[in-house]
């Protein structure tokens, strides 16, 4: 069985007349009910009843045609499949992301990208940097939204900047009310508040985001408590809502209303915490590219990211 034959097929099935059919199809008759016939042959069963002035569907026949048309129009339309598959313009695009990017470069960038290409299925996964890191060098995803390693990510991949944004304090709201900090204007002033409890992403899974928090306090000759650790944003919050501790997090996360906390900015000139896309070098597929070009092209977009403070 071959497309031919499906083809002859249809046109017998569409006509119900093998001349007229033989001649749709640019051919003689003979051939074509020789390629009827050893269709039939194959398949065990008969397509047409046929008489010297009528032919007729068979019940299979006319099942299976029901599968057999769009089996072969969906050949015909391979072309033009390979062609917006070769454009990015229709595929699929995975995508994973870190907790802190759903709520700031997350909706902007998936929201400019299928605007653009609304064909493209789009496969979101939540993880932290390092599981981005292991999922791109396996192929397991085609890009990632995470904070880079410093001083680079692994050889294999590429990287650009999305979002560079100062970090501000999550308090718990019961702490102001006690006066355990100094707040003016959500300004947490002075540096009494970096005696208290601390909740912060573990090292193992974002070494950089740990080390700005770190290296803040000790640019202030301050060593930090640190009370608890935790790996999502979501999680953090929570925790600093139940006056466990408190936490620097991306301003972004004002965007995460929680009860109980209190989004405060810091005195003087706070750590900003980067953020970018990810992906692997050589072939990539043009949705890839495409993604990166939104990046790289919508300039007042991505600036508005850059300097989100």
């Amino acid at each position: 069985m071959d497309l031919r034959q499906l083809r002859h097929f249809l046109a017998v099935a569409d006509t119900l007349h093998f001349g007229r059919a033989a001649e749709a199809l640019g051919m003689t008759q003979p051939p074509l009910s020789q390629s009827i016939m050893a269709l039939e042959r194959e398949l065990g069963a008969a397509l047409f009843h046929r008489s010297k002035r009528h032919v007729a569907l068979t019940p299979f026949g006319r099942q299976w045609a029901e599968h057999v048309r769009p089996a072969v129009q969906a050949v015909a339309e391979l072309p033009q499949v390979a062609a917006r598959l070769l454009a990015g313009t229709t595929g699929r695009l995975s995508l994973s992301f870190v907790s802190t990017a759903d709520y700031s470069v997350l909706p902007r960038l998936v929201q400019a990208y299928a605007e653009l290409y609304p064909d493209v299925e789009i496969s979101l996964m939540e993880a932290t940097s390092d599981v981005q890191v292991e999922a791109l060098l396996d192929g397991r995803v085609d890009a990632g939204i995470l904070i880079p390693t410093r001083p680079a990510l692994p050889a294999p991949l590429e990287y650009r900047p999305l979002l560079r944004e100062p970090l501000i304090a999550a308090v718990p709201e019961a702490w102001i009310a006690q006066n355990r900090l100094t707040v003016t204007d959500d300004i947490l002033l002075g540096d009494d508040w970096m005696d208290q409890p601390l909740i912060i992403f573990p090292a193992r899974v974002s070494p950089d985001f740990h080390e700005l928090v770190l290296g803040f306090y000790r640019s202030r000759d301050r060593l930090p408590l640190i009370r608890q650790e935790a790996i999502q944003m979501q999680t953090i919050i929570s925790l600093v809502s139940t006056g466990m501790g408190m936490a620097l997090v991306p301003e972004s996360l004002r965007h995460l209303a929680r009860s109980g906390v209190r989004y405060l900015r810091l005195s003087g000139e706070p750590p900003s915490l980067e953020t970018g896309l990810a992906w692997r070098k050589g072939d990539m597929p043009a949705t890839l590219t495409a993604l990166i070009e939104v990046c790289d092209e919508h300039s007042e977009w991505r600036h508005s990211l850059l300097y989100f403070e």
